[in-house]
This record gives C-alpha cells, sequence and structure tokens, in this order.
C-alpha cells in the first residue's frame, strides 16, 4: 500500500470501494475546485503524502477531472498503479560503484543526481531506492576510513601523532623529542606532516600557515581535537574556541568544528593518516640523525611527497590525482597576505580612557570608560575591540609604563591640557616663582620622556589654585632644598604647612687652618711625583719633635 493507496497488483479488499472513492475525490478537488494539497488531506483525511503520489500518478497516467466516460474502478486502478513488467526483461545494468564513490566527493553531487544520470543512458536500470541499496551494500565493505562521505574542499582534519621524531642536541649529545603536526583533507585524503618544537599556539598557528600554502587553499572546515591551543574549554553542545585560533580560521575563510572530546571516530581520517606518518615518516626517518628542525622537516617533505604519490589499493589511484580531481578546484583561495600571529587579551577601559596591555598604556574613546574590550596584540599593531568592533589601533609600544594616545579620543577639556609642551610647563612655573620654574625643569629633566612628567606638572597648577601661588612657591623651595622633585613632596609639604616655616640656613663652612706645621696637598703630591715606580716613595722626615704632624 502506499499512504493508503494500493500498489501494482495487490488485490483488492474490503476497503478498495472507499479508497477509490476518495481517489477519485482527490482528482477533483485538485483539478475541478483548485484547493491546495494541504487542503485537499484535511478534506478526504488521508496524508499530505497520498495526495501528492495520487496526482503525481494521475499526471503520469494523462488524467484529469472530469474522468473520461465508463472508466470504472478496475480500470481507473489499472491505469493509475500498473503492474511493472517482468524484472528478468529489464536491463539490469550495475552502475561502477567506485567511480559514484568518487564523484560523491564533489560538490553539490547527490545520490539522487547520479541515479538520474545513470537512468539517462539506462532507462530500464534501477529504481532509485534499489539503487541507492546497492551503494550502500557496496560502501560497507570499504575500509572504516572510507565509509564517510566527505565534500570536495570541506573539511580538513589535524592532530598531532603520539609518536614523535627526535633531534640531537650537539651539546648535551640528547635526544630531544619534538612534535609531529598531521593534516589530512577529507575528500582526496591528501596529508600534511611537518615537526614543531612543542604544541603550543605560536606553533600550532604557523603549522596550520605552512599547510594551507602547502594545499594552495583551505577548506571550509577545520577540525581540530581538543588540545589547549585550538579549544580552550571541551564541551559536547558550545565549545570554546581559542580566540587566537578562531581568528587565524577566520582569516583563511575556513570555521572550527572540533570533534568530541574522546571520540576518535568523528574524525577518523586524520587518525589513519597520522599511522601513516608514523609508518611512512617516523619509522623510516628512525635511523637518521637531526641537529636542526629545518634540517627534519627537509627529510619530512621528502617521506611526505612520497606518501602523497603513492596509489591506494581500494581507489587505485593516489592521493595526488584526488586532490588534483577533488579538493584543488573546490579549495578557497589564500588571502593575499599571511597570518600574521596575534595574541587577545580582555581589557577593562581604565578612567583615564587607557587599556593596559603588557605594562603600556593605549587611549580609546574616553566615551568607554569602564567598558570590557579585547585587545588584539601583534608585532606590527595593537587593536581594541569593542563586540567585535575595531575601536582603537596604535603601534605597539616598546618598554614599560609609556602612553600612546590619540588626540581624538581625548574629551574636548583634555585636548586642551594635551597641548601642553616642556617650554610651556616651565615658562608656566617661572611666572609662578623662581623655585616653582626650577623644580618643574627638575622635574621634566628626571623622566625618560618628558611626557612622563607632565602629570607631576599638571598636579603643581592644581596646588596652586587650591593653596595659592605665593604658598606653592615656597613649598617648591623647600622641595628643591630636600631635593625630591617630586609632586607629592610639595603636596605633603602645602598639607602639612611646613611652607610657612623658615628654611634652615646652611651652616657656614669653617675656615682653613694655616699653621707652619701643616704641609698641605702639595707637599704630599711633590713627594710622591718624585718617587721612583720601582720602590716605594720614601716617607717624610719628621718634625722637630720627632712626630709627625
Amino acid at each position: 500500500m502506499l499512504g493508503g493507496f494500493p500498489q501494482g497488483g495487490t488485490p483488492w479488499m474490503a476497503a478498495t470501494r472507499l479508497l477509490m472513492r476518495r481517489l477519485r475525490d482527490v482528482l477533483r478537488l485538485k483539478y475541478e475546485a483548485g484547493l491546495a494539497h494541504r487542503a485537499i488531506a484535511q478534506a478526504c483525511t488521508v496524508g499530505l503524502g497520498t495526495v501528492s503520489s495520487v496526482l503525481t500518478r494521475a499526471k503520469a497516467a494523462g488524467l484529469t477531472w472530469p474522468l473520461p466516460d465508463g472508466l470504472d474502478d478496475a480500470m481507473l486502478e489499472a491505469r493509475l498503479f500498473a503492474r511493472p513488467a517482468d524484472p528478468a526483461r529489464l536491463d539490469r545494468t550495475v552502475p561502477e560503484w567506485p567511480h559514484l564513490h568518487q564523484e560523491l566527493k564533489r560538490a553539490g553531487v547527490t545520490l539522487q543526481l547520479l541515479w538520474t544520470e545513470y537512468r539517462a543512458a539506462h532507462p530500464t536500470g534501477y529504481a532509485y531506492s534499489h539503487f541507492c541499496d546497492r551503494y550502500r551494500r557496496w560502501a560497507r565493505v570499504l575500509k572504516p576510513s572510507m565509509r564517510q562521505v566527505h565534500r570536495a574542499g570541506e573539511k580538513l582534519f589535524v592532530d598531532f601523532s603520539g609518536k614523535r621524531p627526535s633531534l640531537l642536541d650537539a651539546t648535551t649529545g640528547a635526544l630531544v623529542p619534538v612534535e609531529l603536526f598531521v593534516g589530512v583533507l577529507g575528500a582526496s585524503g591528501l596529508i600534511y606532516a611537518e615537526a614543531t618544537r612543542t604544541q603550543a599556539l605560536p606553533a600550532w598557528v604557523d603549522a596550520h600557515v605552512r599547510m594551507v600554502e602547502y594545499f594552495g587553499g583551505s577548506p571550509a572546515i577545520w577540525v581540530p581535537d581538543n588540545l589547549k591551543s585550538g579549544v580552550t574549554t571541551a564541551n559536547y553542545y558550545e565549545p570554546e574556541i581559542n580566540r587566537t585560533y578562531a581568528d587565524l580560521a577566520s582569516h583563511y575563510g575556513a570555521v572550527v568544528l572540533p570533534a568530541r572530546a574522546a571520540h576518535p571516530q568523528d574524525k577518523p581520517k586524520v587518525e589513519v593518516s597520522v599511522q601513516i606518518a608514523q609508518r611512512w615518516i617516523v619509522a623510516v626517518l628512525r635511523h637518521r640523525i637531526f641537529f636542526t628542525l629545518a634540517d627534519l622537516n627537509g627529510a619530512i617533505r621528502l617521506c611526505l611527497d612520497a606518501v602523497n604519490d603513492r596509489p591506494m589499493q581500494v581507489v587505485g589511484v593516489s592521493r595526488r590525482m584526488l586532490f588534483e580531481q577533488l579538493d584543488r578546484p573546490a579549495l578557497r583561495p589564500l588571502p593575499s597576505h599571511r597570518y600574521e600571529l596575534a595574541t587577545w587579551k580582555p581589557c577593562r577601559v581604565n578612567i583615564d580612557y587607557h587599556v593596559d596591555v603588557d605594562h603600556n598604556w593605549y587611549s580609546v574613546p574616553y566615551q568607554l570608560v569602564h567598558a570590557r574590550v579585547e585587545a588584539r596584540i601583534t608585532q606590527t599593531s595593537v587593536e581594541v575591540f569593542l563586540q567585535g568592533r575595531r575601536v582603537a589601533s596604535h603601534a605597539p609600544l616598546t618598554g614599560r609604563g609609556r602612553f600612546a594616545t590619540e588626540v581624538a579620543h581625548m574629551p574636548r577639556a583634555h585636548r586642551a591640557h594635551a597641548e601642553w609642551t616642556p617650554s610651556r610647563l616651565i615658562g608656566w612655573a617661572d611666572q609662578t616663582g623662581a623655585a616653582t620654574g626650577r623644580l618643574v625643569a627638575g622635574i621634566l629633566e628626571r623622566r625618560p620622556h618628558p611626557e612622563q612628567g607632565y602629570r607631576a606638572c599638571l598636579g603643581l597648577m592644581r596646588l596652586g589654585r587650591v593653596h595659592g601661588m605665593d604658598r606653592l612657591d615656597a613649598a617648591c623651595a623647600r622641595a628643591e632644598r630636600l631635593r625630591s622633585y617630586r609632586f607629592r613632596t610639595v603636596e605633603h609639604i602645602l598639607i602639612h604647612q611646613q611652607d610657612r616655616l623658615p628654611l634652615d640656613e646652611p651652616a657656614p663652612a669653617r675656615p682653613t687652618l694655616t699653621h707652619e706645621n701643616l704641609r698641605g696637598a702639595a707637599y704630599y703630591e711633590e713627594a710622591y711625583a718624585d718617587a721612583p715606580d720601582d720602590r716605594e716613595a720614601p716617607r717624610p722626615a719628621p718634625d722637630g719633635d720627632g712626630h709627625g704632624v
């Protein structure tokens, strides 16, 4: 039965008359009343699929409404549900299943499309359902790694090998294990492998960059394992991708879909490829000694090319040939420039509209004070993002404690302060008082960069407005006497009113004593100047009383 209606030569039972009446109602409501399929299904209390099937069969049989006169139920059944011809007399040409299996890997190719092309060449060949069943039975005999059908240019699987090559330390003579990074394209199975020092994020990113350059393009989906360099937090439903890794994938037009933790069956392609790399790369190079990573990767590349050029047993062609036929035309082209390693740091905008990145300060628009932002740090720039939108960009600063401030980021009142220069600050200080001028000059001179002393000088201005210019100059004189060229020293003096105390006059210098028994420095200079170089200088003779002074 098909949706409640008989098929082929199925014998009619007690409900046949009722079913045929409903069939006639379906045709009448469609061709006479013009109702939609869903309305017909509700009116006739049959399924929507049944309505579609009946109308499709009626169209194929050339039937409309009203039905021809004299067309009884038996004749209507014969027209709509004709018994198929004897299968023994039909053309049962068996499709080329290996060819169809490779065609399925091409973008947009489906079993229905392949069946349509098959039936065009063999009109009496297999029906669609039989065609699909026969293909699936054939595909079951393939190796487990071949069971999954991957579209061309769709997926890239990456992982590190458990068995690792080694380098010889020329200093200690010890073998130092290194990591083996392996990537494989899903459709063609083309493998990439290289040795890296560690599994850390910089090595992980650089290996991906070289891998997509080896392929000459990037697939749409990257499937990594759940290592920390790729996945910050593993979760079955919503894994958290490492921010830098997601940025790398986005640069090459890809998305990251990590495999489930502890589920190697999610990435059989790379599991098998890692095994191939261990057998045909690590094992082949086991007797060779390498001192540098570059030499090791050069040898790995030769072994890798041999693996990719070798015909596979099941398919009969090499991975390289499949790559040229399937993946290469479907890969996304590489961007015009290489990905530059970037690290991300969550920040909060300080009250002075700057964010702290590696102990230096970078400005953002002042309206973002207290906002949570992200800083993207590369070798050439420091960018600040708010909810994915870039709000500031600066050249990176060297050292510590430096500021990068754009005038456009400042409030209007602060822009006036930004116009201050060292000469202008010193000029203002000289107008306040001589001691203030000397202290301001000392503050600016004692900073590696004069800008670092601007805040202290502007703070002195505020103290002058609060306490008066005369008291400020007196406090600066006392701070200068203490040799403390700091804003806090002046502030402390004013708060505790020490500027009102008289300055201690320096003690007068003691006069030099003169006496006939005091020889002076010139005597010793002359005595030692005449002494020979190879023996001790003579001691001065004692004076009259036998005691030297």
